[in-house]
């Protein structure tokens, strides 16, 4: 078993991203595309009436409020929606130095149900500056398991960063952590050891092999004495080729606690 693993063995959803709007033009279906090009994710522009009847309410809500909505399909059925509204301040309108330089930071981030229906799907990103907006979303995964491991305030959570300077480098992660660090929170961290703040607190873990040089992880597991309403996730990532990442994520609990167990057992 290794991290890539857990990447080739995740299914092939057919899923889409309706883009459910008022008027004829628009730049969403454009921006939505731009976020996931040459993915097993169809992004196109559809009318309210096709998407279905005896709909789930968050649904129907979402469908009747003012504004254009984006509905996720998986298989032609609609599993979850956001207004665009959402979608555009979440991810479409932003960047990723709002999270280094800390701009959005811990208890800021926000993941519509249109984003959080992706789960479970393999994917492949670039970063910049091959492209602009998709590597963004594992970055908005990633600090969006953070903030739940923040907020139920006890657990463990392992994450990579392959070069752990990256900590201290980066004002928005450098932040988060050392909020993390301010709960009971068991951290742990894994990088090529060329700095990591001692003040944080962390248990790192240092390698030079493939799986630190190229993975990147973020797992939060919940334990007894935390909130019955956590939530366990798992993100992983690996860098392909120079900026380019095979990724996906998951909140289901067994395949958490494998990818869980494979971390703290081989890394």
């Amino acid at each position: 078993m290794t991290l890539r693993s857990f990447i080739d063995n995740t299914g092939s959803p057919d899923r889409t991203i309706a883009v459910v709007a008022d008027d004829t033009g628009g730049p969403f279906e454009d921006m939505l595309a731009e976020a996931f090009p040459d993915q097993q994710i169809g992004v196109e522009r559809t009318e309210a009436s096709a998407i279905g009847t005896d709909l789930a309410p968050e649904i129907d809500d979402a469908l009747a409020a003012a504004g254009d909505t984006a509905v996720l399909l998986e298989d032609g059925e609609p599993i979850a929606a956001s207004p665009m509204d959402e979608l555009y301040d979440a991810i479409l309108a932003i960047n990723s130095d709002l999270f280094v330089t800390g701009a959005r930071g811990v208890g800021e981030i926000e993941f519509p149900d249109v984003l959080a229906g992706l789960e479970g799907t393999r994917l492949r990103l670039r970063g910049y500056p091959l492209a602009h907006k998709e590597k963004l979303l594992l970055i908005v995964v990633s600090r969006y398991i953070e903030q739940r491991a923040w907020a139920a305030g006890r657990g463990t959570l392992y994450s990579a960063f392959q070069r752990l300077s990256r900590i201290d480098d980066e004002i928005g992660t450098y932040e988060t952590y050392a909020k993390l660090a301010e709960t009971d929170v068991d951290v742990h961290v894994y990088g090529i050891d060329d700095g990591c703040p001692p003040e944080l607190g962390t248990t790192i873990h240092t390698g030079t092999g493939p799986e630190y040089r190229d993975g990147w992880f973020v797992i939060y597991d919940p334990d007894d004495r935390t909130a019955p309403d956590a939530v366990g996730t798992a993100l992983v990532c690996l860098e392909t080729e120079p900026r380019v990442w095979d990724a996906v994520w998951t909140t289901e609990p067994d395949r958490v606690a494998r990818i869980e167990d494979y971390v703290a057992r081989e890394l």
